[in-house]
Formats: C-alpha cells, structure tokens, sequence
C-alpha cells in the first residue's frame, strides 16, 4: 500500500503543527508552509479550514485518504456524537496504541514494528497496524524480539501514560483498559470540522 515516506517536518509546516517532537525546533525557525509560494498570504474560507483539519488528522495517524473516508463512514454509523468516534477509532488502533504506551517513540516506529510482527495481542501475533484493539486486550511485545533493545529505549522517554491504558514497561507489556473519551485524547484537532466537510 502506498504510504508517505517523506520528512515529517515538511508535512508539519504544511499543516502548522508540529505532528512529532522532533518537528517542533524546525517550526519554531520557518513557521510558514514549504514551497514557493509558503510566505504568501492564503485567504482563508471555511472549506480550506475544513479541509486542512483533516489533512492534519490524516498525518497526525498515517492513514490515508481511502482508509480514512471508510473510518469517518463507520464514525458515522455508530452511535454519539460522530467526530468522537472516528477520534476513537483511530486512537484504538495498534500502531497508535503501542505509541501511547510507550513502547515506541513515534507512530512512524510503531507501525514499523507493529508491521514487522514485534508485538502481540492476547498472545497471538498481529502484524497490521490499523487492527482495533478492544477494551481489556492485552498487548505485549514478542518473547526474545530482536527489536526489543529499541522498544526499551523509547519506553524510556515516556513520562506518562494515556489513563486509558496500562503499561508495565518492565515486563513490556499493555492493557487497554477502556475506549478513550474525547477529554483523554490530546491531539490538538477540532473533529467537527471534519464533520462539517463530509457532511457537505
């Protein structure tokens, strides 16, 4: 599947947002989108609000354009409110769930290694990043992973966990103890934009 590659801190000034930590010492020196023309003045309407919302969201977890429609169509159909659910929706997959507990430094790492089969969920082996965990699945990482000297040290970094999730960063392991609500979920996007663009 097709899947961006390029440098983060492109996409980040695109979007204004520094979308890893790393990002952020970049931004602070050229806070205008890249390009030629990033230091023009754009005018600013309600569509391109909207739709920079979602280009931010899509970046902020890595899905792409497809992925992402059919999440919003599944937000949709459940019920609450709409935007709520597709942020749960993308908080409780694998790849971003191994990132909120710590045992990668970035989601880019833990699709990687969620991808190259380092981790597993109730015991058995998921190697797709995009799987939904479910409220009291427990996800550890492969016994004598090869990967795990690099697990550790990013583990490291981690001064808390999401309080909807339980980590052992000792024994390297997980539990999801609940489906996030909007008021744990910190990444900085306003979901009723996005609400306001599909329902056009």
């Amino acid at each position: 599947m097709a899947r961006y590659r390029g440098p983060q801190v492109k996409l980040s000034r695109r979007e204004g947002v520094a979308l890893t930590d790393k990002c952020q010492k970049y931004l602070d020196r050229r806070n205008y989108p890249p390009g030629e023309h990033g230091r023009r003045r754009i005018r600013q309407s309600e569509y391109l609000l909207q739709l920079r919302e979602k280009q931010k969201t899509r970046r902020f977890y890595g899905v792409l354009e497809k992925q992402f429609r059919r999440y919003y169509a599944r937000a949709s159909r459940q019920p609450g409110i709409t935007g709520e659910n597709l942020l749960r929706l993308l908080e409780m997959r694998l790849d971003n769930v191994v990132y909120r507990l710590g045992f990668a430094a970035t989601r880019r790492q833990a699709r990687q290694l969620v991808n190259h089969g380092h981790f597993r969920v109730n015991g058995k082996r998921v190697d797709i990043p995009s799987y939904q965990v479910r409220a009291d699945d427990i996800v550890t990482v492969k016994p004598h992973s090869n990967a795990e000297g690099v697990i550790r040290a990013a583990s490291e970094l981690v001064a808390v966990v999401a309080p909807w999730l339980q980590a052992d960063h000792d024994a390297l392991n997980g539990k999801v103890l609940k489906a996030p609500d909007r008021t744990e979920i910190d990444t900085p996007v306003q979901e009723q934009l996005i609400v306001e663009l599909y329902s056009k």
